[in-house]
């Protein structure tokens, strides 16, 4: 039986697309940070940063969930590995920090509107930014699709897209989402996103061929509803969506 709640769906690929309320907006939680990777390899690209550039890391930039940055208190990460803590494994002081480096939520914002995306709201940082409250840090998954096709497929990630595709196929999370939906073989390339209901997941799939698709997956759950319940919800629409474009 169902749980409930509601689903927010878009796969494109060569076949064409298909979604379901996929211009409904829904709590990015921690799939942003693909996006906030990319942002800064642009600045990279631009000579604007430098993936080498130690930052340092103290006790006031800690917040829930810091499995890089919270044993460097004290030290120093990378702007390098300041992205890949926050894209393999979510990490959320990591995550604060690239936005301060960006040069804060006024300019994160104003990234997304220079890759021509009107529609996703930045107004709050981790962990904040995963609580509900009106349309604050939403998007739809339609935007987000187009947001991929841009960075994966248009050149917006720059020279840097393999390192950013590298990350988000090396990261640990979100086993039970997207990369359960497809089939045996297939590669996923993803950023998850979790909340107290609110479920996520991002990215990239190749079929054996090579063939890639772009997919964008939010499950608003009941908060009744366990982790795998929610899991499930998200590998499930995938499944459905490559079912409907004939590829499993």
């Amino acid at each position: 039986r169902h749980p409930g709640g509601r689903v927010g769906f878009r796969l494109q690929g060569p076949a064409g697309d298909v979604g379901w309320r996929a211009d409904e907006r829904f709590l990015y939680c921690s799939t942003f940070k693909l996006s906030l990777a990319a942002a800064t390899l642009n600045r990279v690209d631009r000579g604007e940063e430098r993936l080498d550039r130690a930052i340092a890391v103290t006790a006031g930039d800690m917040t829930p969930h810091a499995p890089v940055t919270g044993p460097a208190v004290g030290d120093s990460l990378t702007i390098e590995r300041l992205c890949q803590a926050a894209v393999e494994v979510s990490d959320n002081p990591a995550a604060n920090i690239l936005i301060r480096e960006l040069g804060g939520l006024d300019a994160w914002r104003g990234w997304y509107r220079s890759i021509g995306d009107e529609t996703t709201r930045v107004d709050r940082l981790e962990t904040a930014l995963n609580v509900p409250d009106g349309d604050k840090d939403t998007t739809t998954p339609a935007q987000v699709v187009r947001n991929l096709q841009r960075l994966f497929v248009g050149g917006g990630v720059g020279a840097h897209r393999d390192r950013l595709t590298r990350w988000l196929t090396d990261t640990p999370t979100g086993a039970g989402r997207i990369k359960a939906g497809v089939p045996a073989g297939w590669t996923v390339a993803h950023k998850t996103g979790t909340g107290e209901g609110p479920t996520g997941d991002i990215g990239l799939i190749w079929n054996p061929d090579g063939g890639l698709m772009l997919v964008a997956a939010y499950y608003d759950a009941p908060q009744a509803t366990t982790p795998e319940q929610r899991d499930a919800i998200i590998a499930e629409a995938v499944r459905m969506g490559l079912g409907a474009l004939a590829y499993a």
